[in-house]
């Protein structure tokens, strides 16, 4: 239900009518917050969820969001800026589970459920909804996707430790390994960590090894 945390926001489609900010105290919040956002940074919050509801990107990177969001004057932290992708989610997927819904639907029962919507997030709301709500996966699709993360980036680079620890001597190479990746519910995450030579050495073997298997499928 819309008070659970944790579940997809693909998958969590689940339900016959658009039941929003029942039994969930941070739904008042979150509406809250978007009514500070602007018009067009908040369209395009709408449209990079659209764009992860329709299978198009991995995830929603909320750091990047919220930087974006800062750097543009409005004052909203990483945890506020996820509680806001993560209504969206679910008021995009939720309504992707009525399949006739339009877009004056949608908006009439968010205006509904709480009267702290501004009129520009509605209009937001709508003209998304309009141009892309049908291409949302529904629920019944979303029962043959995994649900595992998918990787985004990887990156690597060489280091050296210049003092000791009392883990490792001094100029101790090693390196330092960079994830990212989306999780089921959409949410980029970083992850980062570090690998002796020997082990870097054992990690590049096996990835080698995969290579020459995947040449023989």
């Amino acid at each position: 239900g819309p008070g659970e945390r944790g579940g997809s926001a693909v998958v969590d489609m689940a339900g016959p009518e658009l039941q929003l900010g029942v039994g969930w105290a941070g739904f008042e919040n979150s509406i809250e917050s978007i009514s500070k956002l602007p018009q067009d940074l908040f369209a395009e919050v709408c449209q990079q969820i659209m764009l992860y509801l329709q299978c198009r990107t991995p995830g929603v990177n909320t750091l990047e969001l919220a930087e974006r969001l800062q750097n543009a004057g409005v004052e909203l932290d990483v945890e506020t800026t996820k509680e806001i992708v993560h209504v969206i989610s679910l008021i995009f997927s939720r309504a992707a589970a009525q399949s006739s819904m339009s877009a004056e639907e949608l908006v009439t029962k968010l205006a509904g459920s709480s009267s702290k919507w501004s009129k520009q997030a509605l209009q937001a709301i709508r003209h998304v909804w309009n141009e892309q709500g049908k291409l949302v996966v529904t629920a019944e699709d979303a029962k043959h996707m995994l649900t595992v993360g998918q990787l985004v980036d990887l990156q690597w680079k060489l280091g050296m430790a210049m003092s000791s620890d009392g883990c490792r001597s001094l100029n101790y190479l090693y390196v330092t390994m960079v994830l990212k990746v989306a999780n089921p519910s959409g949410e980029i995450i970083r992850r980062s960590f570090e690998m002796t030579i020997p082990q870097f050495q054992n990690f590049s073997k096996q990835f080698r090894e995969l290579a020459a298997v995947l040449e023989m499928v």
